[in-house]
């Protein structure tokens, strides 16, 4: 009997990484394919950068509001129910995309898949963190998870950039909702065996700790939460008109495709990287190194031909996305074990709230002084996170 609990325990495991995993390929796809639409949109509507940006910002700014709406919305509906249902609005959402006629309209549906990929982040981790109770276990899955995620940037920008040179991007943008519609079908069949955890005692205690993160006893946690807010505001901002900035080289739809593909690479590459990296020279001397990095790969692709401009991108993939690893992964040190949860919610919320302004900011900018400007602008941006790991020297 007892062999017989520890399989079945085995099993759902399994199919709440599985599930999880799904969801969170399927939904960080929809998000960083929008950045080979963006080139197109501008000439099918007539959009400016100011209104690129916005675009950008409907949908990564919804996605960060409801975060914490959607984790107190699971306690009452489940999360796994609630996790279908927000991947299923996100994949209608992208299916509707392709009979867009107007700049408003297709705001709204960048609304409405944005508020669906509220729910994957924070159900998703949970899930899995309630699947696997042993530590060690739940950090292989939860890696595991993440590798998915990146997983899903490579793979959808790279099958949209090549469906789209092949046919027309409504055609692409259905096709790719329907494949978020088979996704659903799929976590639905993996999860009926995943077991419902109520959480509501733990967002009572969560609640009451937001009061004691203040600055003056948690100087390093928020020099941390800056760190990443500048880094994520930087990722967002930059790769929104990474595509424009190649389109001036004279790169096609597939070439831009080709770029953004190697960029997400390497930043799944970055994750590993960055992490020996912190293991052997620090945290704090990793995270000023691959800032100074990254300043300098958004630099070069300002002056270098697109083929160096290409090959230059896993570099800058690699720098890019492999800070936000190191950060992540420093929260726990910086604050007790009970405020652990609200740590992660606060620097989440921060980070991916400044995702979601930058590229409206700079995309006003980029109006008004050319986006070649806007990108020295972003280089320099980057530095500014190296004074900013002052009060962390000794915390971690």
């Amino acid at each position: 009997m007892e062999k017989f609990y520890d399989n079945e325990q085995i099993r759902i495991r399994k199919k709440a990484l599985l599930t999880g995993s799904l969801a969170h390929f399927i939904h960080d796809g929809f998000t960083d394919m929008l950045y080979i639409f963006f080139p197109i949109w501008q000439a099918q509507f007539s959009l400016n950068f100011t209104e690129i940006g916005f675009l950008k910002t409907l949908f990564s700014g919804t996605m960060a509001c409801f975060q914490v709406p959607s984790t107190n919305l699971a306690n009452r509906v489940g999360e796994i129910r609630l996790l279908l249902l927000g991947t299923i609005l996100t994949s209608v959402s992208v299916w509707l995309l392709g009979w867009s006629a107007t700049p408003i309209f297709l705001g709204c549906l960048l609304v409405v898949g944005g508020l669906g990929s509220s729910v994957q982040h924070p159900l998703s981790s949970s899930i899995i963190s309630n699947a696997y109770t042993d530590s060690d276990a739940r950090r292989v899955a939860l890696s595991t998870f993440n590798v998915t995620g990146d997983m899903g940037k490579l793979v959808l920008p790279s099958v949209a950039a090549f469906l789209i040179s092949q046919y027309n991007w409504p055609t692409t943008i259905h096709v790719l909702g329907i494949v978020g519609m088979g996704v659903v079908i799929t976590i639905f069949l993996s999860s009926k065996s995943i077991r419902q955890v109520n959480i509501n005692t733990e967002n009572k205690k969560t609640t009451t700790a937001i009061s004691h993160l203040k600055w003056k006893e948690n100087k390093a946690f928020w020099s941390l939460s800056m760190i990443g807010v500048i880094d994520s505001a930087t990722r967002m901002g930059f790769l929104t008109f990474f595509p424009f900035l190649l389109q001036e080289k004279g790169a096609g739809v597939t070439t831009i495709g080709l770029a953004l593909s190697l960029v997400f690479a390497g930043g799944s590459v970055g994750k590993f990287v960055c992490g020996t990296l912190a293991t052997k020279l620090g945290i704090l001397r990793s995270v000023i190194i691959t800032e100074i990095i990254t300043a300098f790969c958004i630099w070069a692709m300002l002056n270098l031909p697109i083929n160096n401009a290409i090959l230059l991108a896993p570099i800058l993939g690699v720098a890019l996305n492999g800070t936000s690893s190191v950060l992540y992964g420093s929260v726990p040190e910086l604050v007790s074990e009970e405020r652990r949860k609200q740590a992660f919610a606060i620097f989440y919320t921060a980070t991916i709230g400044a995702g979601a302004l930058s590229p409206s900011i700079y995309g006003m900018a980029s109006d008004i002084v050319g986006i070649k400007t806007v990108v020295i602008i972003v280089a320099i941006v980057v530095l500014f996170t190296i004074p900013l790991t002052i009060p962390l020297r000794g915390k971690i």
